[in-house]
């Protein structure tokens, strides 16, 4: 089984809608999980295998990995201005400790947001399947 991190961002851009049952065929990385740790906490960021990629990055010889979607989660976090105060321009950062974490039947790129709490993406497990 694998644990997939999805950008919202990548879905609303391009991204096909997918449900649970759904059969995908995904381009695979490594997920950042520094970042991730930073909205889902160390032992969640530590449990996703891979990161859905479909805006480049990746060696043209990659292959999709193919599978079905078991269960998809909405992941949201709060947001706020970064610590560290880098930079003239004011960054905002997930803020540790805040995600919501929802199951839902299928992903369409967007999710409930408020001022405070900003929709980041999806964990979805997928399980292999012959191509």
């Amino acid at each position: 089984m694998l644990l997939v991190w999805v950008d919202a961002w990548q879905m609303q851009c391009c991204g096909d809608p997918f449900a649970v049952g759904s059969r995908v065929a995904w381009t695979l990385s490594e997920p950042d999980r520094e970042w991730l740790a930073s909205v889902l906490g160390d032992d969640a960021a530590r449990r996703v295998t891979h990161r859905e990629e479909h805006h480049g990055g990746l060696s043209d010889d990659t292959e999709a990995t193919v599978g079905v979607v078991t269960r998809i989660r909405a992941v949201s976090s709060g947001f706020g201005p970064d610590p560290s105060g880098v930079g003239a321009t004011p960054v905002h950062v997930p803020v540790p400790g805040t995600a919501s974490v929802v199951d839902v039947s299928d992903a369409d790129g967007w999710h409930p947001e408020t001022d405070d709490v900003r929709f980041t993406g999806y964990l979805v497990d997928v399980r292999r399947a012959e191509r």
